[in-house]
């Protein structure tokens, strides 16, 4: 059944899901250099291959909800607008970490409308002045899109606000998910417009965007994309509630390279990957990486950083020296904290004042002398949190001064009102504490500018009348709760639920010694100055080139409808098996070994019930009554089981317990390997099995009469995989002086007798093949598992026996897309199923009996 999130898949492919205008016409062709005009795919292209000039100038296209401009519309004179670089936005300082030959391209919003008739005018016009290509939505899907879908639903959950009831968060409205897909494929036409995927690298920015890159990878299966979240990612817990997770999950991993601001972020994201998709990461020379479908998805942990040129410059401007004067004549005597939050209920504003107000009670001392400056900036969503905390914030301000203030003294003093930047640069320059308390926040910047502001320059030191050698300090209280908190070691870091603990830790800010205060300040100043928004740029980029270097050296396609859709991509020698390809050289053959693993290759690792249903059972029959063919099952499940289920198959092969024990139809008697004779190591693994078995829920152990498994299929996937590492290393220094191997497989840590391998049958049963004169022209064996890689491998080196008169048809094949031994693989159980139909209906349908080879071990060896 199609999840209800996709519920029109046509529509979720083209973005048609509203009733919507479609984008204006193309815009011109992007002059790449001088004369040359980048020629990009035909509409009907869907690898990313094009004929690119050989001469290419590096593009970098940045994909955002909003372009780093602003917007002025004259409406005295010609009535027409005027555009403007906006010197603050990340967006535009991030260039800073680029080449300067390279060239940079802005997709996104404007913060103003543009009437339709005037939009391809001013497209034309932003392209050429400022390399911005702006993404014009209608206003109703503006609204839905932004300040509901993304504000209302995604912003709260992304900072572990659940819509319990709802006075407290929308509930999640299925119009609005529409509206985003919506506007993200209006986003990816634009980016569609101008980019050439063959060269063009493409960042794309925050939670706003987090569906373009499957429409991206879809039009472009080898486009250069990554993906940055400013946002924090929530727990698996909370995210796990947001009824679209898979299809935003799935959409961010046809990225190349995912960005989080802390480890912290990334490890809830990797979670959530692993609790909902089953994926699992690992690190690679310090790099972590998500194998998904052949590609590897990176994971980038940076904080990004401020613009140290930016600061400066606006710390050397005169009218921040003259506001500088006026803020300490205002303040002469006292002490100033600052607080600089947008007005939001996550950003604390409202716990700051009663730990301000809880400082002052408890030490009288400081009344009259200490002065909280707390600069509120607007809202970026609107709604009935917004006012009850504007109005908790007012009421508790007031309170406050009229408790502990006078006629010429506040305690707090709320600036709520828009003002330049130059003035919060003067308070961040003259305050000696900087608190930022928010409950919950990204990467929040505050802290870093204002230590920027308390080093100062030359200038600055002049206005406020200080020496240039003189020692500078700062002091900051920071939320654990921000993304900027673990780079700050030398912050009081504080709960900012904890009252006291706030009160306590603004007291200590304002009392430590001038020695302390310069240490931290110099050890925040050093990172600070040295982790800017261009390191974070340069460094995130030069790991997208990495992260994409191979993209030309394999084979990719996309599979999957709607967001649902993600690309395959495999080495050159690793490929699907093809059933026509392997039919047509069974049908040439006339002495086949054909080797099946049993769960996860006909039967689904998934279902509940093992036995094999009718149509595995026919179609193992058809095989085996053809005298060309010897078919074993090889499986790590115990013989009662297989020979039970397959005593249907007369002439079927089993080898039970990694072949331990075989049987060559059900005529025949099992044979065991007397490799092993004493299993006195089960006494000893047991114990330790048990015991992790009970600190395990979920777990189990399976009791095999040559091994013993450990299953924690069930557990906990995060739990249950550390559990199992834990074990392995257990168990290998318990019996390290026994002749047996421990192993960790898919879910599963068995201990077995060493020399007794999957690998172990196929190389007798070959061996004995030639040894009768039978040696085979068609080898095939099929697996999903890390136990079948031996098999892959035995006949994978049988080309290369002296004894083989001819080089047989080797088909070693893995059941999914991961590395592996194997050339080949099929999808799932079903592939595998269809394709042993397609070689049994090509077996003789009036075989003559001819006696199948059969082997002891002690024959063989």
């Amino acid at each position: 059944m199609v999840s209800r999130s996709c519920a029109n898949i046509l529509d979720l492919a083209t973005g048609d899901l509203l009733d919507i205008p479609r984008t204006p016409r193309p815009l011109p062709r992007v002059m790449t250099v001088p004369g040359v005009i980048s020629d990009l795919d035909g509409d009907d292209s869907n690898d990313g291959d094009s004929d690119a000039p050989s001469v290419y100038r590096e593009r970098k296209i940045i994909v955002a909800n909003l372009l780093p401009l602003h917007a002025q519309r004259d409406k005295e004179k010609t009535g027409g607008w005027s555009f403007s670089l906006d010197e603050d936005s990340l967006l535009l300082q991030m260039k800073d970490g680029f080449s300067s030959e390279t060239e940079v391209i802005y997709v996104g919003c404007l913060k103003v409308d543009i009437d339709p008739s005037d939009q391809d005018e001013v497209a034309q016009k932003l392209l050429e002045d400022f390399g911005c290509v702006p993404t014009f939505l209608p206003p109703d899907l503006q609204k839905k899109f932004y300040h509901k879908f993304c504000k209302q639903q995604l912003w709260p959950l992304f900072h572990y606000m659940l819509p319990i009831c709802p006075d407290h968060g929308d509930r999640f409205n299925r119009s609005l998910w529409q509206a985003y897909v919506s506007a993200n494929k209006i986003f990816a036409d634009k980016v569609m417009e101008v980019i050439n995927p063959d060269e063009d690298y493409v960042w794309v920015h925050d939670y706003h965007l987090m569906i373009l890159p499957t429409f991206l990878r879809k039009r472009f299966n080898r486009v250069k994309l990554g993906f940055f979240l400013h946002s924090p990612f929530p727990s698996s817990e909370i995210y796990r509630t947001l009824p679209v997770r898979d299809e935003i999950l799935k959409s961010l991993l046809n990225s190349d390279l995912i960005g989080f601001h802390t480890f912290d972020y990334a490890r809830h994201f990797l979670s959530c990957c692993s609790r909902m998709l089953g994926l699992d990461y690992e690190s690679k020379r310090g790099h972590i990486g998500l194998e998904y479908f052949g590609r590897t998805v990176y994971i980038k942990i940076l904080p990004v950083g401020v613009h140290m040129g930016r600061l400066e410059s606006v710390l050397n401007l005169s009218s921040t020296h003259i506001k500088v004067k006026e803020i300490q004549e205002q303040f002469k005597g006292k002490r100033l904290i600052v607080g600089v939050d947008d007005m939001d209920i996550f950003k604390g504003i409202s716990l700051k004042l009663l730990a301000m107000e809880q400082l002052l009670q408890q030490h009288i001392e400081l009344q009259g002398k200490l002065v909280l400056v707390q600069i509120v900036k607007p809202a970026r969503s609107t709604g009935k949190d917004v006012q009850e905390a504007k109005k908790e914030t007012y009421l508790t301000a007031k309170r406050i001064n009229e408790t502990y203030g006078s006629p010429d003294y506040d305690p707090v003093i709320l600036i709520d009102h828009p003002i330049p930047l130059y003035e919060t640069i003067a308070y961040y320059s003259v305050a000696e504490c900087c608190i930022v308390n928010a409950v919950r926040d990204g990467m929040n910047l505050v802290p870093y500018k204002y230590v920027v502001c308390r080093q100062g320059t030359p200038l600055m030191d002049e206005a406020m009348d200080i020496s240039v050698a003189s020692s500078r300090t700062s002091m900051l209280v920071v939320s654990e709760f921000i993304g900027c908190s673990p780079s700050l070691s030398g912050a009081i870091r504080v709960n900012p639920w904890d009252i006291d603990a706030v009160a306590d830790a603004l007291n200590l800010a304002i009392t430590l010694p001038e020695a302390e205060k310069q240490l931290r300040h110099e050890k925040h100043y050093r990172y600070v100055s040295t982790h800017d928004v261009a390191y974070w740029a340069r460094s995130f980029m030069q790991d997208l080139e990495r992260a994409c270097k191979d993209h030309f050296s394999k084979r990719c396609w996309g599979i999957g409808f709607g967001l649902g859709f993600r690309v395959v991509s495999l080495s050159p020698n690793f490929r699907k098996l093809s059933i026509d390809h392997i039919v047509s050289i069974y049908k040439r053959t006339n002495r086949r070994a054909i080797f099946l693993d049993y769960d996860g290759t006909i039967v689904p690792q998934t279902s509940i019930s093992k036995t094999p249903g009718p149509e595995v059972i026919s179609v193992l029959n058809n095989l085996c009554n053809d005298p060309k063919n010897i078919v074993f099952i090889v499986s790590g499940r115990g013989r009662d089981s297989l020979g039970d289920w397959f005593a249907p198959c007369e002439k079927l092969g089993v080898a039970a317990e990694h072949g331990y024990f075989i049987r060559w139809g059900t005529s025949s008697d099992w044979e065991s390997c007397n490799l092993v004779a004493d299993f006195d190591w089960k006494r000893m693994a047991e114990p330790v099995m048990r015991l992790y078995t009970e600190t395990t829920d979920g777990s189990y152990i399976e009791v095999k009469e040559s091994a013993l498994v450990w299953h924690h299929q069930d557990a906990d996937p995060d739990f249950g995989s550390c559990q199992a590492k834990e074990l392995l290393d257990h168990l290998e220094n318990v019996l390290a002086n026994e002749p047996v191997v421990v192993k960790r497989g898919q879910h599963i840590v068995e201990v077995k007798p060493q020399g007794v391998s999957k690998g172990l049958v196929a190389e007798k049963l070959l061996s004995t093949m030639v040894s009768r004169g039978q040696p085979p022209d068609f080898v095939m064996c099929i697996g999903d598992d890390r136990s079948d890689e031996d098999m892959f491998e035995t006949i994978s080196t049988a080309v290369s026996n002296p004894s083989l008169p001819a080089v047989p048809e080797i088909f070693a094949c893995t059941v999914g897309q991961k590395p592996s031994k194997a050339k080949y693989y099929l999808d799932d159980t079903v592939d595998v199923v269809r394709m042993l139909q397609g070689l049994a209906a090509t077996s003789s349908l009036k075989p003559t009996y001819i006696p199948h080879v059969q082997v002891s071990f002690e024959s063989a060896a």
